[in-house]
């Protein structure tokens, strides 16, 4: 399956849009993580701990948007983008959505 931030794919043409797809992940804190990176923000430097936590809801999220895609029989998902927004108190969702299309190679 191809992924792009691009409305078009080189060397193919966009046969057929088939709608929006979407992934999510709802990631909490957890209690040892939040005293790691108040140190963290005490001292200074990255945040490992949101930063890994980050990076997995995006790749989930990123897994579901596909899934989704497959089951419309995509060749392909453009436009994709990320969003977050925060959920409650300690709990943030990772959104990814693109739109998925079929492709046919262009001469």
């Amino acid at each position: 399956m191809i992924i792009v931030t691009t409305t078009d794919i080189q060397g193919s043409e966009i046969k057929n849009t088939l709608g929006m797809v979407r992934g999510s992940s709802i990631r909490s804190r957890h209690i040892g993580q939040d005293i790691m990176a108040v140190l963290r923000n005490i001292t200074g430097g990255e945040v490992t701990e949101y930063t890994k936590m980050l990076a997995e809801a995006r790749e989930q999220a990123l897994d579901r948007m596909i899934e989704e895609a497959q089951t419309l029989e995509a060749d392909a998902v453009i436009c994709v983008r990320f969003q977050t927004s925060m959920v409650m108190a300690g709990a943030a969702e990772m959104l990814a959505y693109g739109t998925a299309v079929t492709l046919e190679p262009t001469s």
